[in-house]
């Protein structure tokens, strides 16, 4: 698997697809060299900033760029690690300040949160109603929608893998 490139290429890369990386060059060199680290280890581009399990399929929403970014950026002006950061941040009308981990946030809530079973049928109810000729694939990275047999395998808005995309309909 190819490691992530220098601190240039990276961030025209982020720039090409509207989104503004860290200005601080040391910085965003150290994260990359971090990332490539865990592409080395595990053979996936795991957030350096969260604990990896070493098995892809329970890591993919840490896969840089996270599942958590762009409400990240929305919310606080930057990721949890700080990498991406949004215009404000930029032009310095937002600070920086601590971001909370959106993603122990959301596994303490599935873990605390069952179902309803009405709730359940509802969903199976309206996925019935709606039934496309084909599969319908959303990235889990960028929202990038597609109806496929199979998902692409790369996601032509932000490049992600097509171990990214769930099957919505």
């Amino acid at each position: 698997m190819a490691n992530f490139e220098s601190y240039e290429q990276f961030k025209e890369e982020a720039e090409n697809n509207g989104y503004h990386i860290n200005e601080d060059e040391e910085f965003v060199q150290a994260l990359l060299e971090s990332i490539n680290v865990n592409i080395d280890r595990y053979g996936y581009a795991n957030c350096p900033c969260r604990l990896a399990t070493g098995i892809r399929e329970k890591d993919l929403d840490m896969i840089c760029p996270c599942d958590y970014r762009d409400m990240d950026l929305n919310d606080y002006g930057a990721c949890f690690c700080a990498l991406y950061v949004s215009e404000d941040v930029l032009s310095g009308k937002k600070k920086l300040n601590s971001i909370p981990d959106r993603r122990m946030e959301e596994l303490a809530k599935k873990q605390n949160q069952k179902p309803e079973k009405n709730e359940e049928n509802d969903i199976q109810s309206q996925k019935q109603i709606i039934k496309p000729k084909v599969p319908i694939w959303a990235c889990k990275v960028c929202g990038y929608l597609c109806g496929k047999n199979k998902p692409p395998l790369k996601c032509p808005i932000c490049k992600a893998d097509s171990d990214r995309f769930e099957q919505i309909l």
